[in-house]
């Protein structure tokens, strides 16, 4: 009898262990491969013999029609066609049912800033669900990534001294963000009315499981909906926090550190949005 997906799935984070790819590797290559398992057993195609073009195919339409970036949805395929590769090298499978999907084009197009009416609107959206309105409000005052977020601890807050620590999963290299006013009393309000239970992550799901990235995306797209806000994504509360901050004149190095890029010249890019009033007199973060 074959195997089905879910367990050549084991095998396959097992073997990358063992080729001693990086932590955050592993993470999202399991978590895309299991994303699509899921969707292949809804088609009733959990057995890699029985996986098509077609369910591919489907599978990448149904990331779009969740709003998954471009970036994302070829990312996620790469990680598929890269576990198909690992089932051909195992004698499992003959043809590589991704080699042939065809992948949306990535464009390079500025990063999308949100204007203030925006981001106030985003705000006045989803201001009576307290959990996702500290989400957009951490987002927005601290520039983190969604990945990040997600992955927040109780332990990693420190609302008496106005901080969060965030851990690089591939490096291990810590470092810690300021939180605002508006980040902390956002935070507050949520932890008020968080149900008691002994999961760490912070932002959880009535069921107390993890508020996992995609729920976190498709609840926050849906406050954007109804804000009126077209052609916005998670991402650019990131990208609108660092352009305010640069427009503030908060130097460009520490909001490099801030935001975690690891190369200063990514930073650079969002100066091209700022126009000629780039200054580095002040060194404190601009509340939004």
């Amino acid at each position: 009898m074959e195997e089905n997906l879910r367990t050549h799935h084991k095998t396959f984070i097992d073997q990358l262990k063992k080729e001693r790819k990086s932590h955050s590797t592993i993470l999202a290559y399991g978590k895309d491969v299991e994303q699509f398992i899921e969707f292949a057993e809804q088609k009733q195609q959990n057995i890699p013999s029985k996986v098509t073009e077609t369910v591919v195919d489907a599978f990448a339409h149904d990331l779009r029609e969740k709003r998954y970036t471009e970036k994302s949805i070829v990312r996620k395929l790469n990680s598929v066609k890269a576990f198909f590769s690992f089932l051909q090298d195992q004698k499992v499978l003959v043809h590589n049912p991704v080699t042939n999907v065809k992948k949306p084009k990535i464009e390079n197009g500025a990063p999308r800033v949100l204007t203030k009416i925006e981001y106030r609107a985003l705000r006045d959206a989803c201001r009576s669900d307290r959990r996702v309105s500290a989400i957009v409000e951490v987002l927005l005052q601290t520039g983190m990534r969604i990945s990040e977020l997600a992955a927040l601890k109780m332990l990693d807050l420190d609302l008496s001294k106005k901080v969060v620590t965030l851990q690089d999963p591939e490096s291990k290299i810590s470092r810690t963000v300021p939180l605002n006013n508006a980040a902390v009393n956002a935070l507050e309000e949520y932890l008020s009315i968080r149900p008691k239970t002994r999961e760490k992550t912070v932002f959880i799901t009535k069921t107390c499981k993890p508020f996992l990235v995609r729920n976190i995306r498709a609840a926050i797209d849906r406050y954007f909906k109804i804000a009126g806000i077209q052609g916005a994504k998670v991402n650019d509360l990131r990208h609108t926090f660092i352009v305010e901050q640069l427009s503030a004149g908060t130097p460009l190095l520490y909001i490099s550190q801030i935001v975690g890029h690891k190369r200063i010249t990514t930073t650079e890019k969002y100066l091209q949005l700022i126009g000629n009033n780039f200054d580095t007199s002040s060194v404190r973060i601009e509340e939004l």
